[in-house]
């Protein structure tokens, strides 16, 4: 007979591919953890992780366990759930992952209800990179909230809607005061990157590059709020989408600028794997989450359209 209680620790151990880190997952020893890995390798007839230095890499078997079991375990979760859902009796942490602006802007709205609605539950919040998608499967988060051109298979998703890229800057930048900003004078200008939790300008610079032009980046920082700072300090510009430009140039002295050459829209989605779309609590909380993430987007770009500074 097939022995299930083994595949929480082997999920486990796919994961993080080192037993010491899923004893201490499992709150186990390390002696129990390579004895259920012995049991794991019999039952399943593979070795499913192979020692390599100091870790171990997967066998073939492995990576199509790691791709399978966390969607066969959340159906098998799913059977214990209550048909009807009532916040009120939820218990369940929700794991949320987008930009730390969403953390900033949104999230306390998220949380709001979420105390009002299902004062039993919590929250953890990540920051996202948009090239992780394909990992979902694996992660233990339930709603991402990203760019994406396309929704890769088996996630499910709801379009936010779109965005253009513009430039901010403080109101002393030079560029304000140009009447036509060219593709050299954005070139040639001292640049912000926003290196954590996204990815929101790679599309600049790929089109800089079949233009045979690179931009010059004078600092790269990890968050949206320490990026708004360096702006009001020095003579930088920073390149994000409009309705994110929009919020911060309402708070602090800032302009917006549209850019010197064209880019395609950019697609804004929340996104789940294929393994919570019928989980009723988890169905609950991207209800909760969806129109605030909407709504937000849609009302902070209205506002951007009417600071947008355009170059005729």
């Amino acid at each position: 007979m097939n022995n299930y209680k083994l595949l929480p620790a082997l999920i486990s151990i796919l994961q993080t591919r080192n037993l010491t880190e899923s004893a201490r997952e499992l709150n186990v020893t390390q002696s129990a953890i390579s004895k259920t890995l012995t049991q794991i390798r019999s039952a399943f007839h593979d070795p499913i992780v192979i020692r390599e230095g100091n870790q171990f890499v997967l066998t073939v078997k492995g990576q199509a366990l790691k791709k399978q079991l966390p969607m066969l375990m959340q159906t098998l979760d799913n059977l214990y759930q209550p048909s009807v859902m009532d916040p009120s009796q939820c218990q369940r942490k929700f794991t949320l992952a987008s930009s730390d602006y969403v953390a900033q802007a949104i999230l306390p709205s998220i949380c709001s209800e979420l105390i009002c609605d299902a004062p039993n539950t919590s929250v953890e919040y990540q920051l996202w990179h948009k090239d992780k998608l394909t990992e979902l499967a694996s992660m233990s988060l339930d709603l991402v909230s990203t760019i994406t051109d396309t929704v890769p298979e088996n996630l499910h998703g709801k379009s936010l809607g779109e965005d253009q890229l513009v430039m901010i800057c403080r109101a002393e930048h030079p560029l304000c005061y140009s009447n036509n900003l060219s593709i050299n004078d954005y070139i040639n200008a001292q640049h912000v990157l926003i290196s954590g939790g996204g990815d929101k300008d790679s599309s600049v610079d790929l089109a800089l590059a079949e233009l045979g032009e690179q931009r010059r980046v004078f600092a790269s920082v990890p968050f949206f709020q320490s990026a708004i700072e360096l702006l009001l300090k020095t003579n930088t510009l920073l390149t994000t989408p409009l309705h994110i430009a929009a919020d911060f140039a309402q708070q602090n002295d800032l302009r917006i600028m549209q850019l010197p050459f064209d880019l395609k829209a950019q697609q804004y989605y929340l996104l789940w794997h294929a393994k919570h779309h019928q989980d009723p609590e988890h169905t609950w909380f991207r209800e909760l989450c969806y129109p605030l993430l909407k709504n937000h987007l849609q009302y902070t770009k209205t506002q951007g359209m009417k600071l947008l500074h355009t170059y005729k």
